[in-house]
């Protein structure tokens, strides 16, 4: 969906994640990447040049491009530490029409709630950026599970695995990155489960009632999680993550008269995919053409600005995420099941 003029993006933080979301703005036909906001200049000058962002666009201070620039969406792609403090900051300035967030949305339920009021309370469209909720492939997933291809769907098996290819946790420093950096927001459930986690409440397009899990500890952070996830009906969600395990990111979803499958689950983008659709009719291949994820989500935040249609990710789930979140930590501390009310 293309506007007349594009809407205005300005990125806060210029890492790696920041890469993907610059190329969006090049290729999503409603906006455009108006600005660049970081604490660090080496960062800023070399997206800059990458993104063809002038020098006069850029910024180390948040408020001093809030006050300059006249901006429609800002994209926080910042540690997740710090997504609740800018969330709220961008919320209260009044000076953003909606915001997208990286996940992990903020680092707890608590935090969540606040930035999610401040948005509200000011006007402004906040969602949290899991880009696979946009792509066709999940979209499809959802509407055959939804039409009964798989009968009465009750049981979700994923992985998101990234490692394999080092050693123990030492290999993971938390001076290399900042998915093994406590203090950054770090480890497998805040970089890996989640995407998992929010799958599994889409797929079942409900809440689960209670959390169980365990964690292999690395030197900060937890290195790789195992989740089990029980929604109303018994139905279940088997999560395994880790930075520790060779890779992996695929999701099953089994009914009582059928299975779906697909590989190449969370990152994807450039490739074709495809759902393999098992059932009572035999087997069937769906292929889904190639997207970039990232791109397609700035499309229908942008399309949710211009029509005023609700966001597929709404703020409410973004907090009930956290909650989940919160579960999952305290279910692998504890060893013990924790309910969801």
């Amino acid at each position: 969906m293309a506007t007349n003029t594009p809407y205005r993006v300005g990125l806060v933080g210029t890492g790696g994640i920041a890469n993907a979301h610059g190329g969006a703005c090049q290729q999503a036909p409603s906006a455009e990447l108006a600005a660049i906001c970081d604490v660090s200049e080496n960062a800023l000058t070399n997206f800059g040049e990458r993104f063809d962002v002038a020098p006069e666009n850029q910024y180390l201070s948040l408020e001093e491009m809030l006050d300059a620039e006249d901006l429609d969406i800002a994209v926080i792609c910042t540690w997740g530490a710090f997504h609740a403090e800018v969330g709220i900051q961008l919320s209260e300035s009044r000076q953003v029409k909606a915001i997208l967030c990286e996940k992990p949305f903020t680092l707890t339920a608590a935090e969540a709630e606040v930035f999610v009021g401040a948005a509200q309370e000011n006007g402004v469209l906040v969602a949290e950026a899991f880009k696979f909720r946009h792509h066709p492939m999940h979209i499809k997933a959802k509407e055959l599970i939804d039409s009964g291809a798989i009968g009465e769907f009750m049981t979700l098996r994923s992985t998101f695995c990234t490692g394999g290819g080092g050693g123990g946790p030492e290999t993971r420093k938390p001076e290399a990155n900042w998915r093994f950096n406590k203090a950054k927001g770090g480890g497998s459930i805040y970089d890996l489960a989640c995407y998992n986690i929010h799958h599994a409440r889409f797929m079942f397009g409900d809440e689960p009632i209670r959390v169980s899990g365990a964690s292999q500890a690395g030197m900060e952070v937890d290195d790789a999680s195992y989740l089990l996830l029980v929604f109303p009906g018994e139905k279940t969600a088997q999560i395994s993550t880790g930075f520790n395990c060779a890779g992996g990111q695929y999701a099953e979803m089994a009914g009582l008269g059928g299975m779906l499958r697909i590989d190449a689950a969370w990152n994807n983008s450039g490739s074709p995919v495809k759902i393999v659709l098992q059932n009572r009719e035999g087997h069937q291949v769906i292929d889904i053409e190639p997207c970039n994820q990232f791109a397609v989500q700035l499309e229908h935040l942008c399309e949710c600005l211009a029509t005023g249609k609700p966001h597929r990710i709404s703020p409410e789930s973004c907090v009930n995420q956290m909650r989940v979140i919160d579960a999952a930590f305290e279910a692998m501390a504890t060893g013990r099941t924790v309910e969801l009310g």
